[in-house]
C-alpha cells in the first residue's frame, strides 16, 4: 500500500478568486506564457480547447499541446500544455501551474478531482488557483500561507424581473437543465423570433462550439443552454433567463443554491458592459433576498471539499476497494461518493471472470485503469461494466483490445442519418473509442484509430449540428436579422419566375403585379423584408407595366373565372356593367403601380378584352353594329343580342310571322338560323363562344359567385352534344351556354334541330303512297330511333324526357298490335332511313351550321337499347321454348305532336322548356310561303292544311291571313286536316274512371 504524501503548504500558490467576468482565465495565460513552460486544467473539453486556441494564436501551434480524455495535440517539445482536470498529469517539471474552477471541488461527482490537483500539483515558478470567492476559508485551511487575490467584476449584474420568452431582448441566453425543455424553447424561439443556438452538455465540443459561434457571430439572437455555460464559456450574453430552477445533480433532484445561479447568471455583461439575468416561463420571480445576494455576489463559504485517496492499493482486488473506501483524516475533506469508476469496479468484482484475471497487483492496477473510462453514453451501471469488461479481457488476454470488436463498434456509429438523438447517441459511442484509442498501450496502432474515431466524430458532429441549425434555426430571419445590425441596405432581387430574393433568401412571390409574402414572413424582420423587396418591386412593377402594354394579345388571355391573365399570371377581373359585353376592368395590382404605369396597364388590358370579346363573338358583335336592318328585323336582332344569340321561337313567333320575306333575308345574312324551336346563331354555338357568353351573363347575373358554376362552363362548352342536368343551375345558364334545359339532359340547340330532321319525314310519311322510313308509324305518329338517340348521346328513358320536353306526348301500344298494324300498311320491314347528316343537309338552311356535327358517344351507344325497343318494337316475339316462361315484350312508345287538351290532362303544366301549351303547335315553329316551307323542313310536324309536297291542299291559300275570314272567324278547314282521336275505353278500376263517376253522381 502506497503511503499518503503531506499536505503541501500554500507558499508559492496564489489564489485568484472572484465572480464571473473577472477575467481570471485571461489572467491566467497571460501569467503562463510569461514563464518558458506551463500546465492548465480546465473544467471542460470544450474550454480547453478555447484556451489552447487562444494560446496557438499567441505563442504558435507547435509550442501548445492540447491532452484531453479524447483528444491529444503533443507537437515535439511543446512548452505548454492545455488539459482537462482529469487529464492533467500527476506530477510535473512545468514552471506554471494553474487549475481553473477550482470550487468544483465541492462537486459530489467530479469534486476528488479538483481537490487532487489542488492539493498535489504545483508548478516550480508558480501556481494558480483560479475561482469562485466561496473557496477563500476553505483554501486558506488547506493550505495555509497561500496568497489570496479577489478580483471585483468588471460590470455590474441586475436582476430584471419576469419575462415571457416571447418578450425577451435580444442576446438572451435561456436556461433549462434538461435536453426536452431546452428543445422545446429553442423551437418556440425559431417560430416567434427567428432562432436560437443550443448548448448541452451532453453535445460533442465540436457541435457546441459550431452552435456557439452561431450565436456568438451574430447569426441568432437567443441562446438556449443547460448550466454548461455557466462554467467560463466566454459569450456576448446581455441577459440571462431562468427557464428552470431545479436540476437532477446525479443524484436527486433540488433546487440550484445561489452561489450555482450566481455562476450562470454572471455570463451576462462582458467587460465593462452590465448585464441583467431574470426568470421566464414558470418558474417563479426571485425573492428579494435570493436577488440582493447575487447581485452582490455574497454566497455561503463552501465548508468541505470532496476528497478521495491517491493511495491505491493494487495487491488484490478487496485491497483496491478497501484503499477507495479510505476516509480523510484532514478537517475540510470529506470522503467523495462512488464516482463511475468506483462503481464500475464495484459491479466488475462480482464477476467471475474479471475476478479471475485480477490476480497480480498489475492487472488489478490495468482493472482500475480502465474502470477510469468515461460513460459518455449514460447508460446503466452494469451495461457499463459490460463494457470495460471486455476491454480489460482482451487488454489482460492479448495485450490491446481486439481490433476486430473495436472496429466493427465503430462501423456502428459512422452513420450520418437520422435525427438529434439519433446522432447524440452515435456521438456518445463514439467518443467511448476515441477515448479508448488515445490511452497509451490499449491498442497495436492507436495512430491510425485516433484518426479514424475523429474523423467520425467530427463527422457526426457536424451533422448533428446541422439538425440542430435547420430545426431551431430560420436561417433567412438569422441572416437578415444579421444585416439589420450591421445597418447594411438590404439587397433584393427578382427571378425570372417571379421569385422574390432578399440577401439571397426567398421572402415571398411576385405574380403579375402581387406580391405575396411568404410563409413566416411575420417574423421581427418583416418590416425589413417587406420594405427592401418593396424598393425592388417598384422598380419592377415599371418595367412590366410597360412589357405588358406593347404585348400582343397572344400574351393575354381570358379565362372562365373571369380573371383576364397575362404570361399566366392574373391581372385583372372582369365585373359587370351596363353592357353585358362591356364588362369593366378591375385591375390586380399593389398600390407600388402608380400614376401613368396604372393607367396604361388598365387601358391594354381593356382593349385586348373588347378585341376578345369583339373576335370570339363576333356574329353577335356585327349583329348588334347592323345599320342595314329594319323594322321587325332590327328588333329581333336586338332581343338576340340582348339574349346572347339564342331566342326561343315560340317567344317571339308573332314577331318571326309577321317578319317578311326581305326582312328574314337582311336577317339571315348575318347568320342568323330560324329553326324548329330556336332563332339562333350557329357559330356561337362553338365551344369558344359558348365559354364566353356563360362567363358574360354569369358576371352579369353575379353567377361566378354560385358554387357549381365555374366547373360547369367548360363542360357545357366542351364540344358534348348533350349533359345531365344539375336542376340547381339556372335554365337560362344551359340556353346561352347553347343547351336546351330538357328534364334530365341538356341538349345542345343544333342537335336539336337535326333531331326535328329526323321527326319531320316520319310525320309526313305518306301509308301506302311511300316506302315506310324507319321509325314512322301511321304518318300522324313516330317511335324514337337509334339515329335519334346516337346524335343526342342519350338512352331510351333520356329520349322520353327530351322529347316530353318538346312537346310530345306519347301513345303506349302492345308490341305486337304494333307489329299487326305495321304489317297491315305493308310496312313490317323498315326502309332504311337516309342518314341524319344528309337529311340536314337536304331540309336545312344555307345558314345550318356545319360545324356542329353531332358526337355519335360512346355512351349513348352502349346505353341505347335498339330500336324495336321503344323505336321500332315490333318484332313478333319470337316462342318461347318448352318449359320456359314467355317474357313479355315491352310496350312501344308512338309519339306525336301535343295539343292543349294533352297539356290540361297533365294538370296544365308544360314539360321542359314549354311554357305555353306542351309541344310544337299549330304557328308555333312553322310559317307559311317561304317561311312556311322552312319551318315544315324543320318543325316536329307538318303544318296543318298542307301536302307532302308543302302546296296547299283543298285549294286553300298559302297566305297565314286566309286562316280567318274577313269576319274573323277561322276557317273551319284547317282544323279537319287530322281526323278526331278514337276515344279509348276507360279502364274502371282506374282513379280517373271513379272520378268521372262521381261527376256523373254530381250532376244528378
Amino acid at each position: 500500500m502506497s503511503v499518503h504524501p503531506m499536505i503541501l503548504s500554500g507558499r508559492g500558490v496564489t489564489a485568484v478568486l472572484g465572480p464571473t467576468n473577472t477575467g481570471k482565465t485571461h489572467y491566467a495565460i497571460e501569467r503562463m506564457i510569461a514563464h518558458d513552460s506551463g500546465v492548465i486544467g480546465l473544467p471542460l473539453r470544450l474550454l480547453a480547447r478555447e484556451v489552447y486556441t487562444r494560446l496557438v494564436e499567441k505563442v504558435g501551434h507547435h509550442n501548445v499541446a492540447l491532452i484531453t480524455g479524447e483528444e491529444k495535440i503533443t507537437p515535439h517539445r511543446a512548452r505548454y500544455s492545455v488539459c482537462t482536470v482529469e487529464a492533467m498529469p500527476r506530477e510535473t517539471t512545468a514552471s506554471f501551474v494553474a487549475i481553473d474552477e477550482v470550487q468544483l471541488a465541492g462537486d459530489l461527482e467530479r469534486g476528488h478531482i479538483f481537490t487532487d490537483r489542488l492539493l498535489y500539483l504545483r508548478g516550480r515558478g508558480e501556481t494558480l488557483l483560479l475561482g469562485a470567492a466561496t473557496m477563500r476559508p476553505i483554501l486558506e485551511q488547506l493550505l495555509p500561507g497561500i496568497t489570496v487575490v479577489e478580483r471585483p467584476r468588471m460590470s455590474q449584474l441586475l436582476y430584471a424581473g419576469s419575462k415571457k420568452i416571447t418578450r425577451l431582448p435580444p442576446r438572451t441566453a435561456i436556461v433549462a437543465f434538461s435536453a426536452d425543455e431546452v428543445y422545446a424553447i429553442a423551437e418556440l424561439i425559431r417560430r416567434q423570433r427567428g432562432g436560437a443556438a443550443v448548448v448541452l452538455g451532453a453535445l460533442s465540443p465540436r457541435t457546441r462550439n459550431a452552435q456557439v459561434a452561431l450565436y456568438q457571430e451574430g447569426d441568432v439572437e437567443f441562446l438556449v443552454a443547460t448550466d454548461a455555460i455557466g462554467m467560463g464559456l466566454n459569450l456576448d450574453v446581455d441577459h440571462v433567463a431562468f427557464a428552470q430552477d431545479r436540476k437532477f445533480d446525479g443524484y436527486q433532484f433540488r433546487n440550484l443554491n445561489p452561489a450555482e445561479l450566481a455562476q450562470i447568471a454572471g455570463r451576462a455583461g462582458r467587460h465593462l458592459r452590465d448585464g441583467t439575468f431574470g426568470v421566464t416561463g414558470r418558474v417563479d420571480p426571485f425573492d428579494n433576498e435570493l436577488v440582493h445576494r447575487i447581485e452582490a455576489h455574497e454566497f455561503d463559504p463552501l465548508k468541505v471539499l470532496q476528497w478521495r485517496t491517491k493511495a491505491f492499493d493494487y495487491a488484490s482486488l478487496a485491497a483496491l476497494k478497501r484503499s477507495l473506501d479510505a476516509a480523510p483524516t484532514i478537517s475540510g475533506l470529506a470522503r467523495a461518493l462512488p464516482a463511475v469508476d468506483q462503481q464500475a469496479l464495484e459491479h466488475l468484482s462480482r464477476y467471475p471472470e474479471v475476478a479471475d484475471l485480477a490476480t497480480t497487483p498489475d492487472r488489478v492496477e490495468k482493472l482500475w485503469e480502465v474502470c477510469a473510462l468515461p460513460d459518455y453514453r449514460r447508460i446503466t451501471p452494469a451495461q457499463h461494466a459490460d463494457l470495460i469488461s471486455t476491454i480489460y479481457a482482451d487488454l489482460v488476454r492479448r495485450g490491446t483490445v481486439n481490433e476486430n470488436f473495436m472496429a466493427e463498434q465503430v462501423r456502428r456509429a459512422d452513420f450520418t442519418d437520422g435525427e438529434i438523438d439519433t446522432l447524440s447517441a452515435r456521438i456518445a459511442q463514439i467518443r467511448t473509442w476515441t477515448y479508448v484509442s488515445n490511452r497509451p498501450g490499449w491498442l497495436a496502432d492507436p495512430t491510425h484509430w485516433q484518426e479514424k474515431t475523429r474523423e467520425i466524430e467530427d463527422r457526426l458532429s457536424d451533422a448533428l449540428h446541422e439538425r440542430l441549425t435547420k430545426r431551431f434555426v430560420d436561417r433567412r430571419t438569422s441572416v437578415l436579422m444579421k444585416r439589420l445590425r450591421e445597418n447594411a441596405m438590404l439587397e433584393a432581387e427578382i427571378s425570372v419566375n417571379g421569385d422574390v430574393f432578399v440577401e439571397g433568401h426567398h421572402v415571398g412571390q411576385l405574380t403579375g403585379f402581387r406580391f405575396t409574402l411568404a410563409t413566416g414572413g411575420d417574423g421581427p424582420d418583416a418590416k425589413a423584408v417587406q420594405g427592401a423587396a418593396q424598393k425592388a418591386l417598384a422598380l419592377e412593377f415599371e418595367a412590366r407595366a410597360a412589357r405588358l402594354h406593347a404585348s400582343g394579345n397572344g400574351d393575354l388571355a381570358l379565362s372562365s373565372d373571369g380573371l383576364v391573365r397575362w404570361l399566366g399570371d392574373p391581372v385583372a377581373r372582369l365585373t359587370a356593367s351596363d353592357h353585358v359585353m362591356r364588362p369593366r376592368v378591375i385591375l390586380l395590382a399593389d398600390e407600388q403601380l402608380q400614376a401613368n404605369a396604372r393607367e396604361h396597364v388598365v387601358a391594354r388590358i381593356e382593349r385586348f378584352v373588347n378585341h376578345h370579346i369583339g373576335t370570339v363573338l363576333k356574329p353577335l358583335d356585327d349583329i348588334s353594329r347592323a345599320e342595314d336592318l329594319e323594322g321587325l328585323a332590327k328588333g329581333l336582332a336586338f332581343q338576340l343580342v340582348e339574349n346572347l344569340g339564342v331566342l326561343f321561337r315560340r317567344d317571339v313567333a308573332e314577331d318571326v310571322k309577321s317578319l317578311d320575306q326581305d326582312g328574314r333575308a337582311s336577317i339571315r345574312k348575318y347568320g342568323v338560323r330560324f329553326g324548329a324551336y330556336h332563332i339562333f346563331l350557329p357559330a356561337l354555338l362553338k365551344p369558344a363562344p359558348a365559354e364566353l357568353i356563360t362567363l358574360l351573363w354569369a358576371l352579369k347575373n353575379d353567377g361566378l359567385d354560385k358554387a357549381g358554376y365555374g366547373d360547369l362552363i367548360p363542360m357545357l362548352a366542351a364540344g358534348r352534344t348533350s349533359v345531365v342536368t344539375d336542376p340547381s343551375f339556372e335554365r337560362t345558364f344551359y340556353k346561352l351556354a347553347g343547351f336546351r334545359f330538357l328534364g334530365k339532359r341538356a341538349v345542345r340547340i343544333d342537335i336539336l334541330e337535326r333531331l326535328a330532321d329526323l321527326i319531320r319525314p316520319l310525320l309526313q310519311w305518306k301509308p301506302g303512297v311511300q316506302p315506310r322510313p324507319e321509325g314512322a308509324y301511321d304518318g300522324r305518329r313516330f317511335t324514337a330511333t337509334t339515329s335519334m338517340l346516337s346524335i343526342l348521346g342519350a338512352t331510351p328513358d333520356d329520349m322520353e324526357e327530351i322529347l316530353k320536353g318538346l312537346g310530345y306526348r306519347a301513345d303506349s301500344v302492345k308490341a305486337e298490335d304494333a307489329a299487326a298494324f305495321l304489317a297491315s300498311q305493308g310496312g313490317a320491314v323498315a326502309a332504311q332511313a337516309e342518314p341524319a347528316a344528309e337529311v340536314a343537309a337536304d331540309h336545312d338552311d344555307a345558314d345550318a351550321s356545319a360545324d356542329a356535327e353531332p358526337a355519335a358517344e360512346a355512351e349513348a351507344s352502349a346505353s341505347a337499347e335498339p330500336a324495336a325497343v321503344e323505336g321500332e318494337a315490333v318484332a313478333v316475339q319470337a316462342p318461347a321454348e318448352d318449359g320456359a316462361e314467355a317474357v313479355e315484350a315491352k310496350p312501344v312508345l308512338l309519339w306525336r305532336p301535343g295539343t292543349r287538351q294533352d297539356n290540361q290532362r297533365q294538370g296544365g303544366r308544360p314539360q321542359g322548356d314549354q311554357r305555353r301549351g306542351g309541344g310544337p303547335r299549330q304557328g308555333q315553329g312553322q310559317g307559311e310561303g317561304r317561311e312556311g316551307r322552312e319551318g315544315g323542313r324543320k318543325g316536329g310536324a307538318p303544318a296543318r292544311g298542307k301536302r307532302h309536297d308543302g302546296k296547299p291542299e283543298g285549294g286553300q291559300r298559302q297566305d297565314r291571313h286566309d286562316r280567318h275570314d274577313r269576319g274573323g272567324k277561322p276557317n273551319a278547314a284547317k282544323f279537319e286536316a287530322r281526323p278526331p282521336r278514337k276515344e279509348k275505353p276507360i279502364d274502371p278500376d282506374s282513379p280517373f274512371a271513379k272520378l268521372a263517376a262521381l261527376k256523373e253522381q254530381m250532376k244528378k
